[in-house]
């Protein structure tokens, strides 16, 4: 078995066993339906902005389910916009290895909520770390799965020349949770006062 075969379906297991967590929880039909949602808004815009190499929403929005909705349901939402999306632009065995990352960024935004609540800074800061290291990883995959052999010289290769595309994906992710992040947690938090039918209380973030 190939090193790109063994990425993918280790992608594959970890994507499994956190969809399965997300079913495991209290997460009734109605909350289901809204991540449908989400992962039909973050699916959409990847769309829409597919002539833009990099720039897409798909890490900005798996990042407010996981801080709204919680880690299971920004593991959904990630993972789910790959999918989605990719019957769009084409599936391969790229998409395994963009759901488990896309779903990581939903979980991260799921565990560090209550700081990234309270600090647009944070939110800021965490989409840039997350679409970096997104574009890092699947530079790792390109390597395992198409080769040359991954060695640390074709990495930084292959890395200089995706330098433009992490960076677009880096600032769309930074402008969509500078600008309407905190909005759209409260929209999100909102929508989910009425699934849940219980109140969130969500602190203004800092400047």
């Amino acid at each position: 078995m190939s090193a790109g075969a063994i990425v993918a379906l280790a992608g594959v297991v970890a994507l499994l066993a956190g969809l399965a967590l997300y079913e495991r929880g209290r997460s009734g039909s109605r909350e289901i339906g809204l991540v449908a949602v989400l992962i039909a808004a973050a699916s959409a815009g990847r769309v829409l902005f597919a002539a833009v190499p990099g720039a897409q929403p798909v890490t900005a929005i798996a990042i407010i389910a996981g801080i709204a909705l919680g880690p299971r349901a920004g593991i959904a939402v990630g993972a789910g916009s790959a999918l989605v999306s990719n019957a769009f632009l084409g599936q391969g065995p790229w998409t395994p290895w963009q759901m488990l990352l896309w779903g990581l960024a939903g979980l991260a935004g799921g565990l560090l909520a209550p700081a990234l609540r309270r600090s647009r800074g944070a939110l800021v800061a965490l989409g840039v770390t997350v679409s970096l290291v997104f574009g890092a990883l699947m530079d790792v995959w390109q390597l395992s799965a198409f080769g040359p052999a991954l060695t640390v010289t074709a990495f930084a290769a292959v890395h200089v020349r995706a330098i433009p595309f992490d960076l677009a994906h880096a600032i769309a992710t930074a402008a969509i949770l500078g600008l309407a992040g905190p909005s759209l947690i409260a929209l999100v938090d909102r929508s989910a006062v009425r699934v849940r039918g219980r109140w969130i209380t969500a602190p203004e973030p800092e400047s």
